[in-house]
């Protein structure tokens, strides 16, 4: 791992360094690549440092040595290999103090529906994680570069776990990095099925109040959440050992 000092890394740091590149090729085993485009981020509770992707490596192909280290400070200075966007990183990570990871992606389903004005329903479970708090941003769809237009996403955001970037993708956030891995999932699959269902004439149905608020507490609690991830890790390492 490229680092911005010599200090070495505790036990845990390593594990999530670990964990990162593990989300990073699950979210390509998700459809979220875009050539090398594309972050995935953490960072332990409290810390003013965090580990995510470098700029040229895609999701396909991250390993721990693929992960940089930075500072939530913008005006630290920055590893040459960090993404340019960054700084969306930095200005969430200082908004959001229980926000521990961060997905950014080009993941297709997230950026179509994003760029319409359709409210994400809770046609699935997923999309009963999202609805009504899924908010979008619009005052740009350009490359996130300086940090008020990133401090702008932030607010936008607001407590939400993640917002429509209009024609430009999603940021999703988690207090883990199991977290907000899994939500990119979700969010990937909630936008592609109420797509579909828009397509079907006639209408459809989405869940009412008491389900979603049942379904949020169960299918969505901590302990679900980690299964969700446990299985998308040992899918990405089934993958290598097949690969190798």
């Amino acid at each position: 791992m490229i680092s911005e000092t010599a200090a070495p890394l505790t036990s845990a740091q390593r594990n999530l360094v670990e964990q990162v590149s593990v989300a990073a090729r699950s979210l390509s085993d998700g459809g979220h690549d875009d050539f090398n485009q594309g972050q995935v981020s953490a960072r332990q509770p409290g810390s003013d440092i965090f580990f995510i992707k470098n700029a040229t490596t895609g999701f396909d192909e991250c390993t721990p040595s693929d992960i940089l280290v930075a500072s939530v400070d913008p005006h630290a200075e920055k590893h040459p290999q960090l993404p340019p966007e960054v700084v969306l990183h930095q200005a969430v990570y200082a908004a959001r103090p229980d926000v521990n990871a961060i997905v950014h992606s080009h993941a297709p389903y997230t950026l179509v529906f994003g760029a319409t004005d359709l409210p994400l329903r809770a046609v699935s479970h997923d999309g009963a994680f999202f609805q009504g708090r899924t908010p979008r941003f619009t005052m740009t769809s350009n490359t996130i570069l300086t940090l008020d237009v990133a401090t702008a996403v932030a607010s936008a955001i607001d407590d939400s776990p993640a917002a429509f970037l209009r024609n430009h993708g999603g940021v999703i956030v988690g207090k883990s990095i199991r977290h907000a891995t899994v939500y990119a999932h979700m969010l990937e699959r909630a936008c592609q099925l109420q797509l579909m269902a828009e397509a079907v004439s006639g209408g459809y149905h989405s869940s009412e109040d008491e389900d979603i608020d049942a379904k949020r507490e169960f299918n969505f609690a901590d302990l679900s959440v980690r299964s969700y991830w446990e299985h998308l890790a040992r899918r990405v390492k089934a993958r290598q050992l097949t690969l190798n």
